[in-house]
């Protein structure tokens, strides 16, 4: 059985917790292994609705283990907050594994999150505040507070004297902010770790050994590919890896053990924050598309800045990510737009650009190239195989296939969790 990797392919929000959701009842440990709650994906289940932002979506799968691995960065309070909120509705969290490796965001990292931000003004990256770009930044820096040093609390609050030292300094005389305390910090922190205990293991060796045994194993991203920190839009970037690579150091599985990699990708691109977005709509079609398609943030509530698709956007995930299938979200959406354009390629100054420049001040320039395709007006939802969507609907399907450089496996008609088309099997052996 598989090592299955599931990806964003644009900027986020693209339905990973549904494609997630699709194989749960197949697999056997769902990971999330970079990030923190700065992103969320929203799972339905019949009439009920789960906004999960820290926890991996399997967690809603009975017998499926979900895992926060170590290259996740965790706030404990959102956490234990979750696990409260997925009880108080009758779901059972308690086969759940944290990393001992997994770096905590501490308070002083929300604190200065949001200070930063506002510091720099018009310069601001569009972060979420919760903290999670300082929490990476201690980790590369060897500041970092890890799960399993909550467990000895002299390690632990020397790590809080060492991290504070530098940071007061920082607080009090450019941002002037009151100095913050080890006392309050180490509190606030060790108010966690009697519940936290039982769920603390070595993630890495756990994983590993179920692989051995022939279980499915599910990498969940959080944000997408073009918010990776190193292949995305940088500096409008999250602080981890959040492509397919990233899976396997933030989980602590080899890449020679991963069989499938799954890029989750809409019908159309949507982009929270700041930074370039070639296909974005400041019209009629992009409030269009906010409005039929929900488009506000799980995790802060933005309105998310909406466009045609961009395909060459997709292709460039493909590469990055060696995908072997798409999952398509959101194609009903779409529904009742006359012709819908897709960004084949970019115009930059005169030039054709056929694949992602990497020179950000190029790509800011970028003018995106269409080609228009057929709408379709009936109603999609109920399809359940490829040949009960309208003509139009395939052959947009198709093209965006063609287009994007890999196969689409599956597509989402609705936001139920069944309202979704398969083509093809998302769980195969590598070579299949």
């Amino acid at each position: 059985m598989p090592a299955v990797v599931i990806v964003g392919a644009q900027w986020g929000d693209e339905g990973k917790g549904k494609a997630t959701d699709l194989l749960g009842s197949r697999v056997d440990y769902v990971v999330k292994f970079n990030g923190g709650n700065n992103a969320g994906h929203t799972v339905v289940i019949g009439d009920q609705k789960f906004a999960l932002h820290l926890l991996p979506s399997g967690i809603l799968t009975p017998g499926c283990t979900p895992v926060i691995g170590n290259g996740v960065v965790v706030d404990l309070a959102v956490l234990f907050q979750e696990i409260d909120a997925l009880i108080a509705r009758g779901v059972d969290p308690s086969d759940l594994l944290v990393s001992n490796a997994a770096h905590v965001i501490a308070p002083y990292a929300r604190t200065l999150d949001n200070v930063t931000e506002r510091f720099l003004g018009k310069r601001k990256i569009g972060t979420t505040g919760r903290g999670i770009g300082p929490a990476y930044a201690d980790k590369i820096n060897r500041l970092g507070i890890r799960i399993g040093d909550l467990f000895d609390e002299s390690v632990l609050r020397e790590k809080i004297e060492g991290a504070l030292v530098a940071k007061n300094h920082l607080l009090v005389k450019v941002y002037n902010r009151r100095a913050i305390r080890v006392d309050e910090v180490a509190e606030q922190l060790l108010a966690y770790r009697d519940r936290l205990a039982p769920m603390v293991t070595d993630t890495s060796l756990v994983l590993n050994e179920a692989l051995d045994r022939g279980e499915t194993v599910l990498f969940e991203g959080g944000q997408a590919t073009m918010l990776d920190v190193d292949h995305g839009t940088y500096p409008f970037v999250t602080s981890s890896n959040a492509t397919a690579g990233g899976a396997c150091t933030g989980s602590g599985v080899g890449p020679t053990r991963i069989d499938a990699v799954i890029g989750i990708v809409k019908a159309y691109t949507t982009r929270v924050g700041e930074g370039p977005m070639p296909t974005e709509l400041n019209d009629g079609f992009g409030e269009r598309l906010r409005a039929v398609g929900h488009e506000y943030g799980t995790t802060t509530g933005r309105p998310r800045r909406c466009g045609w698709y961009d395909a060459v956007i997709a292709r460039y995930a493909s590469r990055i990510n060696g995908l072997t299938d798409f999952v398509l979200t959101k194609l009903d959406v779409l529904t009742g737009i006359d012709t819908i354009p897709v960004c084949v390629a970019y115009d930059i100054d005169g030039v054709r650009h056929q694949d992602l420049p990497q020179d950000q001040a190029a790509f800011a320039n970028a003018v995106p190239v269409y080609e228009e395709f057929e709408g379709w007006t009936e109603d999609i939802s109920k399809a359940r195989t490829f040949e009960e969507l309208p003509t139009a609907a395939q052959r947009y399907v198709l093209a965006l296939e063609e287009l994007s450089g890999c196969r689409i496996s599956a597509i989402g008609v609705g936001p139920g969790r069944d309202e979704i088309v398969v083509r093809h099997d998302l769980i195969h052996a590598r070579g299949e």
